[in-house]
């Protein structure tokens, strides 16, 4: 089926990444012009530019001004930015409950996650302004459906990306853009750089108890519905909508 993706300009954040990586591959399957978005991984963003016929474009998420140059770069590389993928966030990896956790690390994760996400989708709206037209996906996590006990922090930024924030982001779109469109994909635990050496054959075994499919994803599977929502052919009349990817996953076991 044709997504009429072909020759739109997409950004991805966090293209470099596990997930990020799979979205770039996706979009330039469909024809796309992709701008590979890094902080630090810029070897690795540009290799896969490289791979794609994009871009590579480097900038920390945090920084406002930042984020204006990313998407300034973008459109002059591209031409145009129809399609934004807010993949980009951080995963604190250590187990800290919140009579543990510090102000330091809560603010550091919603700076890179809930912050990161807002100025992003600010710089891409601006780009909607623009040009009249435009679809944003916001990558948020079954933490902030579920909750994810240790890591607070991150539960708590990506619940209000997929909720607060995506659904004032699709009724503040179409005052730019009639047919603009914002949606969210939740990934549940996915084979990636960022989970590597936490998805052991024990601790797959425990997880998967709350799933119907006893399997943990794979980035392409996330990538998959990225591109779906992000196509005006497939989900054209689709906005403010959370798509999860995560074998139909109902929660998290408490307790052994």
């Amino acid at each position: 089926m044709d997504t009429g993706l072909a020759g739109k300009g997409v950004l991805v954040t966090g293209g470099a990444g596990g997930i990020g990586s799979a979205c770039v591959r996706a979009f330039a399957t469909e024809g796309a012009r992709v701008a590979v978005h890094y902080k630090a991984s810029r070897e690795r963003a540009e290799q896969l530019a490289a791979e794609t016929g994009g871009v590579a474009i480097g900038a920390d998420l945090t920084d406002e001004n930042a984020v204006d140059l990313l998407f300034t770069r973008a459109r002059e590389e591209l031409g145009v930015v129809d399609v934004c993928a807010a993949v980009a966030g951080i995963w604190p990896r250590d187990d800290e409950p919140v009579w543990r956790l510090s102000l330091a690390r809560w603010e550091e994760v919603l700076r890179a996650n809930l912050t990161a996400t807002f100025l992003t989708a600010r710089g891409f709206l601006r780009e909607v302004q623009r040009n009249g037209h435009g679809s944003l996906v916001l990558v948020g996590s079954t933490a902030g459906r579920f909750g994810e006990a240790g890591h607070a922090d991150y539960a708590a930024a990506k619940a209000a990306i997929q909720v607060g924030l995506l659904l004032s982001l699709k009724n503040e779109v179409v005052r730019i853009a009639p047919g603009g469109r914002v949606n969210a994909v939740a990934p549940g635990w996915t084979y990636s750089p960022m989970t590597r050496g936490e998805l052991e054959d024990e601790f797959v075994e425990r997880l998967t108890r709350t799933m119907a499919l006893r399997k943990v994803a794979l980035a392409d599977d996330v990538a998959r519905a990225v591109v779906v929502l992000a196509s005006d052919e497939l989900s054209g009349h689709v906005t403010g909508e959370l798509i999860t990817v995560a074998g139909g996953m109902e929660g998290r076991t408490v307790h052994s």
